[in-house]
Order: C-alpha cells, then sequence, then structure tokens
C-alpha cells in the first residue's frame, strides 16, 4: 500500500469529493475536517486492504479501481463505483471487522480515521460526525432497499 496525507485547504481534492454522490451535499469546510483526519492509500490487485476480524477504525471511500468484499472466503459483493463506501460497520459498533475487502484491481481510496472524532472540538468535531453519520444512514438504506428487493425476489443476498 502506498498512502500520503492531504492538505486541509487543497481545492482540487475537495472538488473530487463532491463527485462522490454521498459527500456532495457538503460545504467546503465540512469536506476540509475529513481531509483532516483521512489518507489516500492506494492498492495493488489482490493486496488486503481490510480483514475480516480485525480491528481498526477507518471507513473507506473508493476513489477507483475495484474491491472484493468477502466473508469466510465468499465473495459477497465488488465495490466499483467512485464513492462506495466500505469497513462502516465495524465502525459504527466498534467490532471487529465482519468482512475483508481486498483490491480485485489497482485501487485508490479515500481513508477516514474515525477515532479523530474524539480528538477533534467544536463545530469540526460535528461537522465531521455529521458527515460521517449521513454517508452511514445513505449506505445502509440503499443496502437495505437493496436486500428487500432481493427477498421480493428471491434473489441471492449478494446485496451490493
Amino acid at each position: 500500500m502506498i498512502e500520503s496525507e492531504f492538505l486541509e485547504e487543497n481545492k482540487r481534492i475537495i472538488n473530487d469529493l463532491r463527485k462522490i454522490p454521498s459527500l456532495a451535499p457538503f460545504e467546503d469546510a465540512d469536506l476540509a475536517a475529513l481531509l483532516k483526519i483521512s489518507k489516500i492509500q492506494k492498492f495493488h490487485d489482490g493486496e488486503i486492504i481490510c480483514k475480516e476480524g480485525s480491528y481498526d477504525s477507518y471507513i473507506y471511500f473508493l476513489i477507483y479501481g475495484s474491491v472484493e468484499i468477502s466473508k469466510k472466503g465468499k465473495t459477497l459483493a465488488i465495490l466499483k463505483r467512485r464513492g462506495d463506501i466500505f469497513g462502516e460497520m465495524s465502525v459504527m459498533d466498534v467490532s471487529a471487522r465482519t468482512a475483508s475487502c481486498v483490491a480485485a484491481a489497482d485501487t485508490v481510496c479515500l481513508a477516514s480515521d474515525t477515532s479523530h472524532i474524539e480528538r477533534l472540538s467544536g463545530k469540526e468535531k460535528m461537522a465531521f460526525s455529521y458527515v460521517l453519520y449521513r454517508v452511514f444512514a445513505e449506505v445502509l438504506a440503499e443496502r437495505l432497499r437493496m436486500a428487500n428487493e432481493k427477498l421480493t425476489q428471491g434473489a441471492d443476498w449478494k446485496v451490493w
């Protein structure tokens, strides 16, 4: 993995983040707060991003590439869309990773360390918490909608 930090006032990066549908509605100041606790991570095809059963506090926004999500060796989903989010479940309930995430091609992600929320204060803490939980709500609503649709069709449980 190759990793780099972003400068909080980098307008180009903020504009790129706006292309991620779940981040588009946020103000520049909110996105700058997200960048403060984030890094860009580049993974090569086949490289493990996060491993089932491990603990960490990162959520990931896919910028480009693809990510295979698997549980107990069985593929659950392949994420390919800019802005696809993964790693959020273990952050929401502070538990072990429920699935492994592996780069299925050369992949770049924005990795946000949610443990930094406690180190923020005032407006920055509120802004980041708002961004994070709104993104969580959108992701969970979309996945629940897809699961419901698949249930009514009698299809497999590959909902992402």
